[in-house]
This record gives structure tokens, sequence and C-alpha cells, in this order.
């Protein structure tokens, strides 16, 4: 992906990457503007960590096997593939790898900074007592936006990491207020114009 992106004329920044010094494996969630935000947070991100993705990206020739190999396959018109997507994202924690997640679904087509929130992420966090990482992903959305389709302008993607928040004492509801109102916040202050 680093090579990709310095062809492409794109530059690229992570901050806040102290916030993985000496945490526990953590769900990490980001928000999702662009087709380019999973190939760029997942391998930036500081530690090993899978993502969930949707079924049929599996059926993409060789992408699909490498998206295969680093996610958790969910089929999300079956309850069942969810429950075991659930299951699995517990033991991917429990191997000591960050589960990387992004809370509103599907791409934000909207002009507000985030769609609202799915609860599965923060009901992970409280299940399985471990922190919720915020990361949210600068000007994707103009590099690559969902219209027109497939038009790519190179420009500079900022991936800035959050403090943790601890999901002690949280409902699944609160976490997920606090988290999208943290992201939400940092978002409106540091997108470029």
């Amino acid at each position: 992906m680093g090579l990709f992106l310095l062809l492409s004329g794109c530059r690229f920044k992570v901050t806040g990457q102290h916030h993985f010094n000496h945490l526990e494996p953590a769900i990490v969630i980001c928000n999702h503007n662009s087709l380019i935000d999973v190939p760029v947070s997942t391998p930036f991100l500081p530690r090993a960590n899978k993502t969930i993705a949707k079924k049929s990206f599996v059926y993409v020739p060789l992408f699909g096997w490498v998206y295969q190999f680093g996610s958790v396959i969910v089929d999300r018109n079956s309850d069942q593939s969810r429950r075991a997507s659930f299951e699995e994202m517990k033991r991917v924690l429990g191997k000591g790898l960050d589960m990387l997640i992004y809370p509103e679904g599907t791409r934000n087509k909207t002009s507000a900074p985030l769609k609202s929130f799915y609860d599965g992420a923060f009901k992970l966090a409280i299940d399985t007592n471990k922190p919720i990482v915020p990361v949210v992903l600068l000007n994707t959305k103009k590099i690559l936006p969902a219209y027109p389709a497939m038009c790519f302008k190179p420009g500079k993607i900022q991936m800035d990491i959050l403090a943790p928040i601890a999901s002690e004492g949280h409902t699944v509801q609160s976490l997920k207020k606090l988290a999208f109102d943290t992201m939400a916040d940092h978002y409106e202050k540091h997108n470029p114009a």
C-alpha cells in the first residue's frame, strides 16, 4: 500500500501511534468515507489487526483471498453468520490482535462528518472489557469519492489515532455516543477544506 500511495502521488501521514504503547488488545473504530479507507487503515495501524468484511468481497479475484485471510467475514443477511463473526472477533482479541471495525457499516456518502454508528463494536468492547481506539481518516472522500465512481484525485491522507476510551462503566449506548462525539468533533476540527 505504501508503494501504491507513492506511485499514485498521494502523501500519507499517521499521528497518535503512541496511544498503542502498552495498550492491551483493543477494538479500533474508524470512519468510512471512501473505498480507499480499508486498504489504507489496516496496514498502517501500528499493531497487527484484523478487520470485519462483508462476504461479497471474498469473491473478488486475488483481492478476495487476501481479504479473507486478514478479515473476519460476515454475511450481513444471516443472523447465524453475524453471531459467528462476533464470536470470531472475540477470538481475534484473545489471540492478542486488535479488531478493526467501521461502525458506520458502509461508506458515508452524506455531507455529515459521520453516519450513525451500529452497536456491534461497542457491544464487543463491553463483552470483552477491551478499550475502544477511535481513528479518524481525513481527506479520503476527496481522493476517491463515491461519485463520480472511480475518480481518483491524488492528495494528502491523514490517519489520526485518538486516545483510547475505556469500556468499563459504560453501556453500549453511552460508549457509542462518547466515541461518536469524539470522532465527529475531531473530524470537524481537522478535516482539510
